[in-house]
């Protein structure tokens, strides 16, 4: 796991030193730069495989290839047995990233489809004077780039671009617009004009000042409505065993996250299967006596005790939060204000272990969010309304509903029609109606007619899945999954050096469960149902039975009286007035509003104030 960035034209190692030091937290072991005159890479290195000859950048044999790389290549050691069989020499004893520079050579660009792993790959190809930016299947590793006149500058992360002479910093009004919807930038757009995220699974080309852009991977939906479900149990099972196992490859000690529900307690169990020794677990819990977070240590304890775990816990205070918080928006360099408990719980990681596996990724395979669980019963009502009006539903048309409220399908039904593009667009933080009377001065003025329900219609309108919940699946795994859920689990981590990997993001888990239909994955009301079914056997019982809660701080318990008077000085019309980008009235209005008692606004006040943390932290 490492750091990567740098850029193309004439060399320059004032520059290149500087972008590699911001991201020295993605890499504290070491560094390594190659320069060319055409081409500029810098890496800083987190050493998890190959930690003594495995130095970053790599070249080939004759050294017309030159790689720097983050992120992991899970099946390396297979793929550098077959190259070393074509008559491929290797000069590292077993590091992955030398894997990428003989495949591209045996390949070209099709090597990218023998990769099982996480990855943010630049690759210069000096025959071809050819520079190749590449982003994993899923978006797990990040990566982004500018071009700014006939120079390509790119970086892990975007304070590296910002460090570049050339880069001058400026708002991107349209993607800041989008924020306030989505909680996040959506890729390809970032906070900074000129600033442009890689899509999951995109390859971009640099030749003679020219940028191609192409998908080279996409998740596509294929339901088999035949399924058999005792097939899919023990297929499910037998892909996160090995997909755990290979994730399980490193020289240096690891652990896992451990919050005692379903997903992270199945990787626990599995990583059992594949050690000797105890594996090290970490769990969040809370000075505040909340009984739902209460109830995730004691399930945690569960889960370490049958597994025999070595098992540690970390306890934070809403305190800390406030502390942290802008860290943690350095950590994006963004606006974000999705979940963030994951910074917290990797600074107890950090002392113990640089590398840790989770369960992220099960959610939104299976379904779990509530836009999940709205899917299926809200196609239902559509469709059956004329009989729900007439209260001539039989018991069993009942059911489709289920876990749904009648009366909060009703609402979204009044909202929406049934559309499934308005009632999921009902379901975000501000829509443009309220973004219209919100958004003020330049940012209204130049936000380029962005449309946030059009940018989600498009996302619509280009899925594969056929029925009502795999839609909604597709969908946020184009989305939600790599600009928020992912974002959150690499950078809050990596601000810490630690590096996580995730057994149900493997790619051949992922591409069998859009066979899977909804009907399997959501049954009864049941989340994630067929996948319980399957890991039932390995875990202690009960698990299964909790309601979902992970690692998700209680900011909005927090906020109804310990963030009150953090959140109104954020918010204060004294910061507001330093921009003059929101109208000041509004905010007030939201504000007064939540501690009056309307708790709808608990997201919308969060949401403003990470927005004023950012705007402070980079151009106050």
């Amino acid at each position: 796991m490492c750091g990567i960035c740098g850029f193309t034209g004439k060399a320059n190692e004032v520059v290149l030193k500087m972008m590699t030091n911001t991201i020295i937290h993605r890499g504290p072991d070491e560094d390594g730069f190659y320069s060319d005159g055409k081409i500029n890479l810098g890496i800083r290195r987190l050493s998890i495989i190959d930690v003594e000859t495995g130095q970053q950048p790599i070249h080939n044999e004759d050294k017309s290839v030159w790689t720097v790389f983050n992120g992991e290549i899970y099946n390396f050691l297979e793929l550098r047995r077959e190259l070393e069989e074509t008559g491929h020499r290797f000069y590292t004893d077993h590091s992955d990233t030398e894997v990428i520079v003989h495949l591209y050579e045996e390949c070209g660009d099709d090597f990218l489809h023998k990769l099982n792993g996480m990855f943010a790959i630049c690759l210069w190809d000096k025959k071809e004077d050819k520079l190749l930016l590449i982003r994993d299947r899923m978006g797990v590793k990040p990566l982004f780039y500018a071009c700014i006149g006939n120079t390509l500058i790119f970086g892990s992360e975007i304070k590296a671009i910002l460090a570049h002479s050339l880069y001058s910093s400026d708002i991107n009004y349209e993607a800041i617009c989008h924020y306030f919807t989505f909680k996040n930038i959506p890729c390809p757009l970032t906070a900074f004009k000129g600033i442009y995220s890689l899509s999951p699974g995109e390859i971009l080309t640099f030749s003679k000042g020219t940028i191609s852009r192409h998908r080279w991977w996409k998740i596509r939906f294929r339901e088999n409505e035949g399924c058999d479900e005792e097939y899919a149990k023990g297929k499910i099972l037998a892909l996160l065993e090995d997909a755990t196992r290979i994730r399980m490859r490193s020289d240096v000690p690891f652990g896992a996250y451990l919050s005692g529900g379903v997903d992270s307690s199945s990787v626990v169990a599995l990583m059992t299967r594949f050690s000797d020794t105890p594996i090290k677990t970490f769990a969040l819990g809370y000075e505040d006596e909340l009984k739902n977070k209460e109830a995730d240590l004691f399930h945690a304890r569960r889960v370490s005790q049958a597994y025999n775990t070595e098992h540690y816990e970390y306890i934070m205070s809403y305190k800390e939060l406030v502390d942290d918080v802008g860290n943690v928006i350095k950590a994006f360099d963004q606006p974000f204000s999705g979940t963030i408990s994951t910074y917290f719980l990797t600074k107890l990681i950090t002392k113990h272990v640089k590398l840790a596996l989770s369960g992220d990724g099960a959610d939104e395979l299976f379904g779990s969010y509530l836009s999940h669980r709205v899917a299926g019963p809200i196609y239902h009502f559509s469709r059956l309304y004329d009989k729900v009006r007439s209260n001539a539903l039989t018991e069993g048309e009942k059911t489709l509903f289920s876990p749904c409220d009648m009366g909060f399908l009703g609402e979204l039904y009044n909202k929406s029609k049934g559309d499934e593009v308005t009632w999921r667009y009902n379901l975000y933080v501000f829509s443009d109606e309220e973004k219209d009377n919100l958004l003020h001065g330049n940012l209204k003025n130049s936000m380029n007619h962005a449309n946030s329900f059009d940018f989600l219609n498009r996302q619509f309108r280009a899925l594969t899945a056929r029925d009502p919940l795999n839609r909604i699946l597709e969908m946020e795994w184009n989305t939600q999954l790599p600009d928020q859920v992912l974002a959150f689990v690499d950078f809050l981590s990596m601000a810490h050096s630690v590096e996580i990997r995730s057994p149900f993001l493997d790619y051949r888990v992922v591409e069998f469960v859009a066979t899977i239909p909804g009907s399997l994955k959501i049954r009864n009301g049941n989340v994630k149902d067929i996948l319980k079914k399957a890991v039932d056997p390995l875990l202690p019982e009960g698990i299964t039975q909790r309601p979902k809660e992970g690692f998700i701080l209680p900011i909005f318990d927090w906020m109804v009286e310990k963030f009150k008077d953090y959140s109104m000085e954020i918010l204060s019309e004294k910061r507001l007035r330093k921009h003059d980008l929101l109208n000041r009235d509004i905010v007030k209005d939201i504000v007064r509003s939540y501690y009056s008692g309307n708790r709808n606004n608990a997201g919308k006040v969060w949401n403003l104030m990470m927005f004023q943390v950012w705007w402070d932290t980079y151009f106050g």
